[in-house]
C-alpha cells in the first residue's frame, strides 16, 4: 500500500523546556549545591508537595538524574543521592588531572580565537555572579555552560570528550562545587579559569596542559578538604 505523503505541520514551535525539564534541573541545582546531601534519601511524595507538582514528573525527573548517576537507586532503601567515598574521589579527581590537562593540551593547537574569546567571555560572567564575587562558591551549569566541558569538546577527541563529559562528570560537579565552597577557594579558581585560556590564547600547549592540571590538582586538594581527609597544601605553580 502506498504511503500518503507528509503535511506539513504548520503548529507552534516545540520548546523543549517542559515540566520534567525544569523539576531535572531544579533537582540537579539542590544535588550540586548541597541542599540534598550526598547520601540522603530521597522522599517522592514530600519532595512533590515541595515542589507542588504531582509525583509523575518528579519520578521521571528522577529517572533522568539517575542515568545521570546523580541519584542511585537501592533495594530495600530507595533512592538516594550519589556520593563518592574520600578515597573513590581522590582517585578519579587524579584520573581526570590527566584527561583534562591532555584535552586542554590538543585544545591548545586547535582552538579558533574566536571560541578563546567565548570562554573568556563565559569566565568573566562567571565571576559577576554573587556566589563567585562573595567567595560562597562557584556553581557551572553543566554542558555548555561549564569551563571544563568546553575545553573538552574543543579538543576535537571523541574519545577524550566521551571520557571526560560521559559517566560520572554530573556527579564530579557536585564534589568540583563542594571544593569552591572553601575559604578563598572560589577566587582561586577563576584566577586558574583565566590562566588556562591565557595560555589557550597563545596557542601554547605546553603551558595549557599544565594549567588545567595545577587547577585539577588544587581541586582535588580542597574536595578532600571539604571531606576533611587531608592535609595536603595547595600547589601554586
Amino acid at each position: 500500500m502506498k504511503l500518503p505523503p507528509p503535511k506539513n505541520i504548520s503548529s507552534p514551535k516545540i520548546v523543549a523546556t517542559s515540566l520534567v525539564d525544569a523539576v531535572t534541573e531544579r533537582l540537579e541545582q539542590a544535588i550540586i549545591a548541597g541542599e540534598l546531601e550526598p547520601g540522603e534519601r530521597i522522599f517522592e511524595q514530600v519532595l512533590a508537595a515541595q515542589m507542588g507538582i504531582s509525583r509523575g514528573p518528579l519520578r521521571e525527573a528522577i529517572r533522568r538524574l539517575e542515568g545521570r548517576r546523580l541519584l542511585e537507586r537501592r533495594a530495600n532503601i530507595g533512592v538516594r543521592v550519589a556520593e563518592l567515598s574520600p578515597q573513590r574521589l581522590d582517585e578519579l579527581l587524579m584520573v581526570r588531572e590527566a584527561l583534562e590537562g591532555m584535552a586542554c593540551r590538543i585544545a591548545a593547537t586547535n582552538i579558533a580565537q574566536d571560541d578563546v574569546a567565548d570562554l573568556r567571555d563565559m569566565i568573566e560572567s562567571h565571576a559577576k555572579k554573587d556566589d563567585v564575587a562573595a567567595g560562597e562558591g562557584y556553581y557551572q551549569q553543566s554542558g555548555d555552560f561549564d569551563f571544563h566541558f568546553r575545553i573538552a569538546k574543543a579538543s576535537g577527541n571523541e574519545i577524550l570528550i566521551s571520557m571526560i563529559t560521559g559517566d560520572l562528570y554530573d556527579l564530579l560537579r557536585v564534589y568540583r562545587y563542594k571544593s569552591s565552597t572553601m575559604g578563598g577557594r572560589a577566587a582561586e579558581a577563576l584566577k586558574e579559569h583565566r590562566r588556562i585560556v591565557a595560555a589557550l590564547a597563545a596557542q601554547d600547549p605546553d603551558a595549557a596542559e599544565a594549567a588545567m592540571r595545577e587547577h585539577i590538582r588544587n581541586a582535588r586538594i580542597y574536595a578532600k578538604l571539604a571531606l576533611g581527609e587531608t592535609g595536603e597544601t595547595r600547589t601554586n605553580d
